[in-house]
């Protein structure tokens, strides 16, 4: 892993972007990262655009900024490719995420400003697989892990246990969807060539 890495994420309000990079937040400090997880906030509402950030680093992170040349970007929901400018200022050396079942040459028309690496998933197809309802934000989260390489799958998905046994305290049921949609998006995210 580089020294810092800087992650933007885009969703929806309601989608769980933020609450993904929080978690995400969480995993890399477990793993002896320093980390930043915040989200931008505005009059967001439900279904309205919403922005996430991380930053993940080996060294104390002196920045307190919202991020414009960001590593990686993740997208949660595709609409968000024809309204928002969700490749500003990411680095050619980056990638960025996109949760779609657009094909390839849809996505790269999109994208044709962009000349990084490009990932898909069906987050939707995950999360009703393993959840039985549609909660992009887990299979996205790991979607990143995977991209980023911030931590190893095992150390991720161990982690990840702990922070949804104490997060669904209240509700162990749904541990087990969460942890199934985890380990299956680790697989489902794919490059497009």
């Amino acid at each position: 892993m580089k020294d810092l890495i800087e992650i933007r994420w885009h969703g929806r309000g309601g989608q769980g972007a933020k609450t993904a990079s929080l978690l995400l937040a969480d995993a890399a400090f477990n793993t002896g990262k320093y980390i930043q997880g915040f989200p931008e906030y505005g009059p967001e509402r439900m279904g309205a655009p919403i922005t996430a950030y991380n930053r993940i680093s080996d060294n104390p992170i002196r920045i307190h900024s919202n991020i414009y040349e960001p590593d990686y970007v993740v997208v949660v929901d595709d609409t968000l490719l024809e309204t928002v400018n969700v490749t500003a200022g990411l680095k050619q050396d980056g990638a960025i995420i996109i949760n779609t079942t657009k094909s390839e040459e849809e996505i790269k028309r999109v994208l044709s400003n962009y000349k990084g690496n490009i990932y898909t998933i069906d987050a939707r197809k995950v999360s009703l697989e393993t959840l039985g309802k549609y909660f992009p934000n887990t299979p996205m989260l790991a979607a990143i892990v995977k991209v980023s390489e911030i931590m190893n799958d095992d150390d991720f998905l161990e982690d990840m246990k702990g922070s949804f046994a104490h997060k669904f305290a209240k509700k162990p049921e749904v541990i087990e969807g969460n942890m199934k949609a985890l380990e299956l998006a680790l697989h489902e995210v794919s490059k497009i060539q």
